[in-house]
């Protein structure tokens, strides 16, 4: 039986595209007992999946020693764990003089992209097929899976009963992201017209939006309804799998690069991603994603990725997404 150790913690977002290395392990090494170090604010997303045997959250520590530690993370608090926890064979990322080093020359290409930019600019490969190289893992487009719970579903057939949601031609609109990219998302202006528009050709839509979003939504739900459209939105302050839930009622979504797409593919939803300021080749479609990428995404990717460019916002038309659609 192998021990086997994963490190990711980092952005929600990139912990969920990189569940699809479960599926590879176990196919690699059937009898393994796998143990996923993460933070408490992405637990929720790892409930019921079968192929995790021990799920530890930080700041606490496995004490036992394996045979193979995957580190998927660059952070401080990851790579200096990965070089803490006893393992005989340990891939991925460690720190040495408080910068990331590779474990193993195949990690070594991911690292290139975070800190060169022309490499950065013209790398093919997706995410996942970045993490699945420095883990020496065939890369097969293995799925990204979330497991929802009867808690889940029971929580999403409550929304849609509360709201009175009719789920025929449901789109969910998600207007948020990272702080980090604020040019990673649509205008408000442009989430008003979409919503318009969308609503004349028999669309219903329903909002996601994070702690981020408490102000912005019920702006949003209430100019609309002054325009006789009615809109719902999720509760920003759901939990992860709660959001995931109601993203699941959804027939198809409209995400900026964030972690609904993510949360999206993994529910095989049809899903319209949106790519202003980011690498569009780094997501993988899984015959599911449809990608629109702004015609000024090569002024900001990546020098200017964590600039705020109004012109940059406004540059994916509405149409194009209706038409997408």
């Amino acid at each position: 039986m192998k021990e086997i150790c994963i490190i990711k913690l980092g952005a929600m977002g990139d912990v969920v595209r990189t569940l699809p290395i479960l599926e590879a392990i176990k196919e690699k090494y059937p009898e393994s007992n796998i143990t996923w170090i993460t933070k408490e604010n992405i637990y929720d997303i790892f409930q019921n999946n079968p192929n995790i045997n021990e799920l530890i959250t930080l700041p606490n520590k496995p004490e036992k020693k394996f045979d193979i530690l995957y580190n998927f993370d660059i952070e401080e608090d990851a790579t200096s764990l990965a070089q803490e926890i006893e393992a005989e064979k340990k891939l991925g990322f460690y720190s040495e003089g408080g910068y990331a080093s590779p474990f193993n020359m195949s990690a070594e290409y991911y690292l290139n992209t975070l800190f060169d930019d022309e490499i950065k600019k013209t790398n093919p490969k997706t995410y996942q097929e970045m993490m699945f190289e420095a883990a020496e893992l065939e890369y097969k487009k293995q799925p990204i899976k979330i497991y929802l719970t009867k808690r889940n579903k029971e929580y999403a057939r409550n929304f849609i009963e509360k709201n009175k949601i009719d789920t025929e031609n449901l789109i969910g609109l998600n207007i948020g992201s990272s702080p980090r990219w604020p040019s990673k998302v649509w205008s408000n202006e442009k989430i008003k017209e979409f919503i318009v528009k969308a609503n004349k050709v028999g669309y219903k839509i329903l909002l996601f939006g994070g702690p981020n979003e408490k102000e912005k939504l019920p702006i949003l739900l209430n100019e609309m309804k002054e325009k006789n459209i009615n809109i719902y939105s999720n509760d920003p302050n759901n939990t992860l799998m709660e959001f995931a839930a109601v993203i699941n009622i959804c027939e198809k979504m409209v995400c900026p690069d964030s972690l609904s797409m993510h949360i999206s593919l993994a529910l095989e939803k049809p899903t319209i991603g949106m790519f202003f300021c980011t690498s569009s080749n780094e997501v993988e479609e899984y015959n599911t994603l449809t990608k629109i990428v702004s015609p000024m995404q090569k002024d900001f990717f990546p020098e200017r990725m964590d600039e705020y460019n109004e012109e940059l916002i406004n540059s994916i038309s509405t149409n194009e997404v209706l038409n997408k659609l």
